[in-house]
């Protein structure tokens, strides 16, 4: 019964983060294409709901039953010599440190630019150079698919490192390309 539990709540939490992480998504997207400071500073304000109020929970709600799982029924470190546990543990501790470091921690700078800009009532040179930074859009758009890496390995659990290394250069690629095409698809990127 114990495992059944942990499972849903492991599936619960798979689903909060992938929820909440699309909600990022597109709510970024939709900031990207606003050239008005009052829709942009909205899009902005849902990237932190999604983000505290969806994809922290789910995260922490996957740790606690993640970890939970790995000591009593996968011995502990010896998850270590299962390569697709072994992958999903590694890729969820990157995302989990990245994620609360460079990328929610760009949003939460991004969100204050933008109120202070709201009293100006246009764009501040401060707000445009975040807006326009390339390091927090590539580990944004990385994130879905490292999820999607994490969620392929616990459903195929693969006996090799092999989809472990493939799919975290295709991730790798994915983040490439979006963090070069999107930025390039919105006027305002145009002027930087």
């Amino acid at each position: 019964m114990t495992y059944e539990f942990l499972k849903l709540a492991h599936i619960i939490g798979a689903v909060l983060i992938g929820g909440g992480l699309i909600g990022v998504w597109v709510s970024d997207l939709r900031s990207r294409q606003s050239h008005e400071l009052v829709r942009f500073s909205e899009s902005v304000r849902n990237i932190a709901v999604f983000y505290d109020g969806v994809v922290v929970p789910g995260a922490i709600i996957l740790l606690i039953s993640g970890t939970w799982m790995i000591v009593e029924f996968f011995g502990g470190w010896n998850f270590t010599s299962t390569p697709w546990l072994a992958g999903m543990v590694f890729l969820f501790a990157f995302e989990f440190i990245e994620g609360n470091t460079v990328t929610r921690l760009y949003f939460m700078r991004l969100r204050r630019l933008t109120q202070e800009a709201l009293p100006v009532g246009s764009f501040t040179p401060e707000l445009e150079r975040a807006r326009a930074e390339n390091v927090p859009t590539f580990t944004h758009f990385l994130d879905l698919p490292m999820l999607l890496l994490i969620v392929t390995l616990g459903t195929l659990k693969p006996t090799s490192w092999a989809l472990f290394w493939g799919g975290s250069l295709v991730a790798l690629a994915i983040a490439t390309a979006l963090t070069t095409v999107i930025p390039r698809l919105y006027p305002w990127a145009k002027n930087q």
